[in-house]
C-alpha cells in the first residue's frame, strides 16, 4: 500500500503541478476506487494532499518568475470563505446530486478547451496579456476586475473544500479564456492560489477529522516529489499543450463525478 501511494502522488503531483491544479483530482478518486475510503475521508486526504503538492511546486514556480503575485493575492481573498461555505454545502447537499450536476458542467467545458485553445494561442502568440495592460491603467481597490476576482476565489475555494480536489483545474481556464492571462502564468499563479487556500481547507478536515495521514503523509512524499518533476516539465512545454493537458483533466473528473454515487 505505501509504494501505490508514493507512485500515485508522483504521477499527481507532476501532473498537477503541470496544469496549476494541486493533484487532488488523481489522489481522490484514487483513494475511492482502490483504498475504498468513504468519500468525507477522500475528500478531505485529497485536500491535504493539494496543499501539500501546491506548496512544493510553488518554490519551483517562483524562481522561474512565472507568478501574478496580485492576482493571485486577490483570488485566495475570496476563496477562504469560500472553503468553509464549501464545507457547509457538503453537510446539507446529496453529494450524488451535486457530482452529477457539476459533472455535466466539467465535461461541456473540456469540449470547450479542445474547440477553442489552437486559435486562442496562435492569435495571442508572442502578445503580451491584456489582463497586464489593463492592471497597469485602473485605479483603486473595487475595480471590475478585482471584484470579479474575488467572485471566482469565492467559487473555487467552496469547490474545492466540496470535492477536496482542489479549484485549479478551473481556474487556470478562468484566467486563459476569461482575463487573457498567457497559460504558462495562469497555471503559475493557480498553483500559488492554491497553496493557500487549500491550506485553509485542510485544516478544516483534520478538525473535522476527515484526513487518514497515513494515506495523506505517504501520498505527501510522492506529491512532493511529482511537484518538482512538474514544475520542470511544464517549462519546456507551450501553452498549447498545457491547455490541451487541462482539457483532458476536467474530462477525467467530469467522468469521474458522473459515475460517483
Amino acid at each position: 500500500m505505501l509504494s501505490s501511494l508514493i507512485a500515485i502522488g508522483i504521477f499527481a503531483g507532476a501532473y498537477g503541478a503541470i496544469v496549476g491544479a494541486g493533484g487532488g483530482f488523481i489522489f481522490v478518486p484514487a483513494l475511492l476506487i482502490f483504498y475504498q475510503f468513504s468519500p468525507a475521508v477522500a475528500a478531505g486526504t485529497g485536500l491535504l494532499i493539494v496543499f501539500i503538492n501546491s506548496l512544493s511546486g510553488v518554490f519551483g514556480l517562483i524562481k522561474q518568475k512565472r507568478i501574478y503575485y496580485y492576482v493571485g493575492i486577490i483570488l485566495t481573498i475570496g476563496a477562504i470563505p469560500g472553503t468553509f461555505f464549501g464545507s457547509w454545502l457538503a453537510e446539507i447537499i446529496p453529494a450524488a446530486s451535486f457530482y452529477k450536476i457539476f459533472a455535466i458542467l466539467l465535461i461541456l467545458l473540456s469540449g470547450f478547451l479542445f474547440y477553442k485553445n489552437s486559435n486562442i494561442f496562435q492569435k495571442n502568440k508572442g502578445e503580451d496579456s491584456e489582463l497586464e495592460k489593463a492592471f497597469l491603467l485602473e485605479e483603486g481597490i473595487w475595480n471590475k476586475q478585482n471584484i470579479g476576482f474575488l467572485g471566482i476565489g469565492y467559487l473555487l475555494g467552496t469547490v474545492s473544500n466540496f470535492f477536496g480536489i482542489g479549484g485549479g483545474w478551473l481556474m487556470v481556464p478562468i484566467l486563459v479564456y476569461g482575463f487573457k492571462i498567457k497559460p504558462h502564468i495562469a497555471t503559475a499563479t493557480s498553483l500559488f492560489t492554491l497553496c493557500i487556500y487549500s491550506f485553509v481547507g485542510a485544516t478544516s478536515q483534520i478538525l473535522n477529522g476527515n484526513i487518514d495521514w497515513e494515506a495523506g503523509i505517504w501520498g505527501g512524499l510522492g506529491v512532493m516529489v511529482g511537484a518538482q518533476l512538474g514544475v520542470l516539465v511544464s517549462s519546456k512545454l507551450s501553452g498549447k499543450v498545457i491547455i490541451q493537458m487541462l482539457s483532458l483533466l476536467l474530462l477525467l473528473i467530469g467522468a469521474r463525478l458522473l459515475f460517483m454515487g
